[in-house]
Formats: structure tokens, C-alpha cells, sequence
């Protein structure tokens, strides 16, 4: 077993333990931020660090939602909501998700997707193509009569980044890609109604970044937070209320929103369902091994 193996699994027993807190919150009526902070803390209390910024989906959000530094909003009543987190340990990063319902209408779409991300994860070996797992994700996810989300997908990890290169549709398709064994991947199914047109739009705000270069800030203020992010985060997406209440050599918003206009930081449009429909989501993180993978966030 190699030593990269046991470090990704090091990322990923943390995780685990995130996954059972996230479980065990009582949600309702909670702060959106409360419970991005609590989930953020808990990653630090053990030992590690956010990979990304808690995403916290509601409704027809699927994706990249997490709180600005004065969110006011509550998780409301009826809804489904989708908790996204990720742990870093030395750039080792594992990725998971749950679904929680606060409305038993909505509950069938967290079982379709749990039971289609088990049949990814049996799906998996090496040599399989990526596009066949993403067959097996559609048909279960269809027998439950719902419909897939096309445009989001699963993601080969590296160290120091989430997304690297690799994707595993949750939809049938003609990519090429194959596993190989010791690959690492976050393996996610979207789900929303057989009515919804299945697939994710940019709304027009983001609190979410990364960080891309350092020219182009013309402040000295902006050039010294853009050097912090750098170091902070490298490669990692980060949250602009991260930067905000931590960064105290001036005057923060304005610094930041230089290095926006100036693209030396860029930010992940949150992703909402183009018809406005519910989703659920499942996640785990695993490494392709030679009898199939190993779920390193379970």
C-alpha cells in the first residue's frame, strides 16, 4: 500500500467522522452559516483543514452555495438540502455529501440517490470506463422514476485539487477515460423530478474562489491579500467570509473585489436546477483498486 494511499485515507477517516456530525445536526430552522461554520469547525477540531468552503444546497441549489459573512437566511421549512464538505490533510483531499429532507415528499429522492451511488461504487474497476459507470448511474436513478442531473459529475482527485481532469458522468455518454488502480475519485449522482430539465445553470453570484495569479492587483493592499490567499489556499477553493473575517490589514472588501475585477481570483457561480426543481445529491470518495475500489469516506 503506498504511502499517498494512506494519506488519502488518513483525509478520509476525518471525513467519515464529519459525515456522522453532519448527520446528527439538527437543521431545522438553523442558520445557513451556523451550520457552515459548526460543519468547517468540526473538520478543523479534528485536525485538519475545509478542503472547500461547507456547501449547503437547498431546493433547486445543487451546488457551490455556501454563506457570505453576513448571511441571514435560515434553512427552511419543507425543504431538501444537500450538506457538501471536504477534508485536507497535507493537499490530501477527500469529498462527500449528504441529503437531509425536512419534507417526506422529497424523501425518494435521497434514496434514488444513495442507492445510485452504490451502484456506482460496485460499478468501479479497473480498466472500466468512466462512461459506464455513468450508465449504471442513470438507469438506477431512472427505475426510481426520476432524472439524472447531465452537467454535474464525479471528479478524479490529486493532491492539492479536487477536479483533476477525469470525470465520471451521472448520465450514459461516449467518454473514453478508463479507471486505473490506484486513481482517486469523488463519485456524486445528482437527482431531480422526471419533469425538471436535468441539468444545472450559473446564477449570477458567487461565494466561492480560488485563487488564479498575482498579476494584475494594482494596490499594495491588494497584492498583500492576494499573496495571502496564495499561500493560504494554493489550488483550494476558499469562501469570501473566510477572507473577510480574517484578514486585518485594511480594508478587506475593497482589496478583494480588486482582485475580482482583475481576475487575479475568480469565483464558482452557485449552480441551480435550470427549471427550478429540487435535487439531491450523494457523495463518497474512493480509490480504484484491483478488485473494484475502496470507499476511504464511509
Amino acid at each position: 500500500m503506498s504511502q499517498e494511499f494512506e494519506e488519502f485515507a488518513k483525509s478520509g477517516r476525518i471525513l467519515a467522522q464529519v459525515r456522522e456530525f453532519v448527520k446528527r445536526l439538527p437543521i431545522r430552522g438553523k442558520s445557513v452559516l451556523e451550520l457552515c461554520e459548526e460543519v468547517e469547525g468540526k473538520i478543523r477540531e479534528l485536525g485538519a483543514n475545509p478542503a472547500f468552503p461547507c456547501n449547503v444546497g437547498i431546493n433547486e441549489v445543487a451546488a457551490h452555495y455556501t454563506s457570505p459573512w453576513n448571511d441571514a437566511s435560515l434553512i427552511p421549512e419543507n425543504s431538501i438540502v444537500k450538506v457538501d464538505f471536504g477534508v485536507e490533510l497535507d493537499g490530501f483531499v477527500t469529498d462527500s455529501a449528504i441529503t437531509i429532507s425536512l419534507n417526506p415528499a422529497y424523501d425518494s429522492l435521497i434514496v434514488a440517490a444513495e442507492t445510485a451511488l452504490q451502484e456506482a461504487l460496485t460499478a468501479v474497476a479497473p480498466g472500466r470506463k468512466l462512461s459506464e459507470v455513468g450508465s449504471v448511474v442513470e438507469r438506477c436513478i431512472e427505475r426510481y422514476g426520476f432524472k439524472p442531473i447531465r452537467n454535474l459529475t464525479g471528479h478524479k482527485i490529486d493532491r492539492y485539487t479536487i477536479h483533476a481532469g477525469k470525470s465520471v458522468p451521472n448520465v450514459s455518454g461516449i467518454e473514453s477515460g478508463r479507471f486505473e488502480v490506484g486513481e482517486v475519485y469523488a463519485l456524486e449522482p445528482f437527482v431531480t423530478f422526471k419533469n425538471a430539465e436535468g441539468e444545472v445553470r450559473d446564477a449570477d453570484f458567487a461565494y466561492i474562489y480560488r485563487f488564479v495569479r498575482m498579476k494584475g492587483a494594482k494596490s499594495k493592499e491588494a497584492s498583500m491579500l492576494a499573496e495571502y490567499v496564495r499561500d493560504t489556499y494554493r489550488t483550494l477553493p476558499f469562501a469570501s467570509r473566510w477572507i473577510y473575517n480574517s484578514w486585518h490589514e485594511g480594508d478587506a472588501k475593497s482589496a478583494f473585489e480588486e482582485l475580482v475585477a482583475h481576475r487575479c481570483i475568480v469565483g464558482y457561480p452557485v449552480l441551480v436546477e435550470a427549471s427550478g426543481q429540487v435535487v439531491s445529491q450523494a457523495e463518497h470518495t474512493i480509490v480504484v483498486v484491483k478488485d473494484g475500489c475502496r470507499v476511504l469516506t464511509a
